[in-house]
C-alpha cells in the first residue's frame, strides 16, 4: 500500500501485537518496557538487545502489520545521489535513507518506520509523496557511513588552505601558522578533522599523506588496499605535517629526519580514536602515515578471527597450557596483533597476572599490565622483558621476537613455569621453528618451550551483495588442482561483480587464513636434531596440518573470498 504525505503511517502499539500474536510473552514485553524507561532506547531495539526477539522477526512483523516491504539492503543497489537526498544529519537523526526515486515518489527506508514524528520530519524535508519500507537499522547505518563521504568537503578545504597559503604570500610558512595555538577553526585544523571522520566512515586503517613533484596525494588503506582520497595542491603539504607533528608532541622544525609519536583524535562527537604517526623526509617534503587504532570496533574473539574449528580447538588448549610459547606468524599487515589480543582477550582473567612488552601498545586492554619500548632511552625488548620476570607474571606477551636476546629470555621464561606469547616475521609455520635457530637459539631450548605455531594471512572477503559464480582461468585451475587434485573439478568458485556496497570492488571485508603447527613429539625429536630437512619432513606429515595455501583455497571454494585473492596471498601471483 503506497504511503503518502497525505496518509500518515498507522501508529501501532509493537508490544501489544507481538503478544497478541504470541511472538513474546507479557512477562518479557514488562521486562523490555522497564528498560526501556532507564534507557530510553526504542521498545523493539531494547525486544531484540534482550534476546526476546530476533530483529528479522520484529522487521518481517512491522512489514506484514504495516503492509510495506521489508528490504534487506545488503541486496539492494542503491544509488548514491537518491540516498543523499536526504541530509545526512537526518538520515542519522532518523534512520532513514531514500531508496528509490520514481515519478510516483519516494521509497524511504526506515529502521522504525512506526516513528510519526520521524515521518513527519522527512516529509517536510523531502518535499515529495513517500512511500516506506522496514530495513536493518545496522546496515542502514553501513550505508549512510558508506554514501555520506567528505569527499567533496576535503577536496574544497585544501582548496582553501591553498588560498590561504597564496594570500599569506610566498615569504610566510604556512607551516609556522599551523603550529599556531588555538586554530580550531583553521582550514588546516578543520582538513584533518574532516579526513579523520572519513577515514573512520569507511574503516580504514591508514591515512597516507604523500607530496610528488606536482600535487599532494592523499590516501586510504580499506581492507589492505590503499585508496586515494583526493589529491591537492603540494604547498599545503608543509602546514599538515606541521600540524599533525603538533598533535603528536614531535620536534616541528626537524624535517631532515624520520620521527614518530601518536596523539587522540576527537571524531563524531564525544569519541576519541588514537592515532599512531609517523613522518619520513622524502624527495618533495615529508611523508606522513597515520595509523588509526579504532576503539570503537573493539579487540576480536578468538571465534571472530575465522580459524577453522580444528585450528581453533587446538590453538585454545595450547593458550590455555599453564607455560610454553605459543608464536603467531606472518608478514606486516597479516593479523598478528589481533589474534595475540584475541588470545588475550580470553585470558585476561582477575587471578592472572598479564605483563605486555610492544612497540607500540596498539589497544589498551583494562587488568594488564602494558608496557612500550622506547630504543631513545634503552628501553628495549629485552630489557623489559628481563624485568617482567621479576614483576611475578603468569602470561607474558612480547611484541616481536626481534633478535637472539629476545628469543632465549623468551624461551627461558616459557621453561620455567610462564605463557609466552609473541610473533615472528616468517613465511610459513614450518620454518618459524628453524628461523629461531638461525638466530642463533639451542635446538634443545626450542624443542623444549615452543608449543604451537600459527601462520597467518587476511584475505579479502567477497562482497556478499554482488557475489555471483565464476569460471576460473587454466592458470588458477591449476593452482586448485595441484591441492585438490581431481577434486578440483567438482569444486564452484565466486567472484563480487561490484556494486554500490563496495564501491564496485567486488570485495567488501577481510577474514584470516591460517595454518597451526603444533609441537608434538615427534616435532620435539626431530627438532633435536638439528635436521632442518627432518623437521620440515615430519611438520608436513603431521595429523590435521593444513596448509595456507589449501585453508586459502578451501575458502575461495567456500565463496568467503575469489581465488584470485588465494592466489595472490599464498601463491605470490597478482590479483
Amino acid at each position: 500500500m503506497a504511503v503518502t504525505t497525505a496518509e500518515r503511517p498507522k501508529k501501532i502499539r509493537i508490544g501489544d501485537l507481538l503478544i497478541a500474536n504470541k511472538i513474546i510473552s507479557q512477562e518479557q514485553l514488562n521486562t523490555a518496557l522497564a528498560d526501556q524507561k532507564k534507557s530510553g532506547r526504542k521498545l523493539g531495539r531494547v525486544l531484540i538487545e534482550n534476546g526476546f526477539i530476533s530483529e528479522d522477526q520484529l522487521l518481517n512483523f512491522l512489514s506484514q502489520q504495516l503492509s510495506i516491504p521489508y528490504i534487506d539492503l545488503k541486496r539492494f543497489n542503491y544509488k548514491a545521489e537518491v540516498v543523499r537526498l536526504i541530509p545526512e544529519a537526518h538520515a542519522r537523526r532518523f534512520r532513514a535513507i531514500v531508496l528509490e526515486e520514481k515519478p510516483e515518489g519516494l521509497l524511504v527506508g526506515m529502521a522504525d518506520p512506526t516513528d510519526i514524528f520521524a515521518y513527519d520530519e522527512l516529509s517536510r524535508v523531502l518535499r515529495r509523496p513517500v512511500r516506506l519500507a522496514v530495513v536493518k537499522e545496522a546496515e542502514l547505518l553501513k550505508t549512510v557511513d558508506r554514501v555520506y563521504r567528505r569527499t567533496e568537503e576535503i577536496s574544497g578545504l585544501a582548496a582553501e588552505l591553498e588560498q590561504e597559503l597564496t594570500a599569506a604570500g610566498a615569504g610566510v610558512d604556512l607551516g609556522a601558522l599551523a603550529a599556531a595555538e588555538g586554530l580550531t577553526d583553521a582550514p588546516v585544523v578543520k582538513l584533518l578533522q574532516s579526513m579523520f571522520e572519513d577515514a573512520m566512515q569507511v574503516n580504514a586503517s591508514d591515512i597516507h599523506i604523500e607530496p610528488e613533484e606536482k600535487e599532494l596525494r592523499i590516501r586510504f588503506r580499506q581492507d589492505g588496499v590503499m585508496r586515494i582520497q583526493t589529491t591537492a595542491d603540494r604547498r599545503i603539504a608543509s602546514a599538515l605535517a606541521t600540524r599533525i607533528k603538533l598533535m603528536a608532541g614531535l620536534d616541528i622544525s626537524e624535517k631532515r629526519l624520520p620521527q614518530d609519536g601518536r596523539a587522540n583524535v576527537r571524531v563524531r562527537g564525544d569519541k576519541s580514536v588514537d592515532v599512531r604517526i609517523s613522518t619520513m623526509p622524502v624527495t618533495w617534503g615529508e611523508s606522513v602515515v597515520m595509523r588509526l587504532l579504532n576503539p570503537f570496533a573493539g579487540v576480536l574473539t578468538l571465534e571472530q578471527l575465522g580459524m577453522p574449528k580444528g585450528i581453533l580447538e587446538r590453538f585454545r588448549r595450547q593458550i590455555h597450557s599453564p607455560n610454553g610459547m605459543m608464536l603467531v606468524t606472518g608478514p606486516t599487515g597479516s593479523g598478528k596483533t589481533t589474534t595475540l589480543y584475541a588470545s588475550l582477550l580470553e585470558l585476561n582473567r582477575p587471578e592472572v597476572k598479564i605483563l605486555t612488552v610492544e612497540d607500540p601498545v596498539e589497544y589498551r586492554i583494562s587488568g594488564i599490565n602494558q608496557t612500550q619500548v622506547n630504543p631513545k632511552i634503552e628501553l628495549t625488548f629485552g630489557r623489559v622483558l628481563r624485568s617482567m620476570l621479576r614483576q611475578d607474571p603468569d602470561i607474558i606477551l612480547v611484541g616481536e621476537m626481534r633478535d637472539q636476546e629476545t628469543a632465549e629470555i623468551g624461551l627461558r621464561a616459557a621453561m620455567t613455569g610462564h605463557l609466552v606469547l609473541s610473533t615472528l616475521h616468517t613465511n610459513d609455520a614450518i620454518s618459524t621453528a628453524l628461523r629461531l635457530v638461525d638466530m642463533g637459539v639451542e635446538p634443545y631450548m626450542v624443542a623444549a618451550s615452543l608449543r604451537g605455531i600459527v601462520s597467518q594471512r587476511l584475505v579479502r572477503r567477497i562482497c556478499e551483495s554482488c557475489a555471483e559464480p565464476t569460471e576460473l582461468s587454466p592458470q588458477l585451475m591449476a593452482l586448485v588442482r595441484s591441492e585438490a587434485g581431481d577434486k578440483a573439478d567438482t569444486l564452484q568458485f565466486k567472484r563480487g561483480r561490484g556494486c554500490s556496497h563496495c564501491n564496485g570492488t567486488g570485495y567488501q571485508g577481510r577474514i584470516g587464513i591460517f595454518e597451526f603447527l603444533e609441537m608434538d613429539t615427534a616435532l620435539v625429536e626431530a627438532m633435536h636434531t638439528g635436521d632442518p630437512l627432518k623437521f620440515a619432513n615430519v611438520a608436513r606429515k603431521q595429523p590435521g596440518f593444513q596448509s595456507l595455501r589449501r585453508s586459502a583455497i578451501i575458502l575461495a571454494a567456500q565463496g568467503v573470498t575469489t581465488m584470485d585473492q588465494a592466489a595472490r596471498v599464498t601463491f605470490g601471483m597478482e590479483d
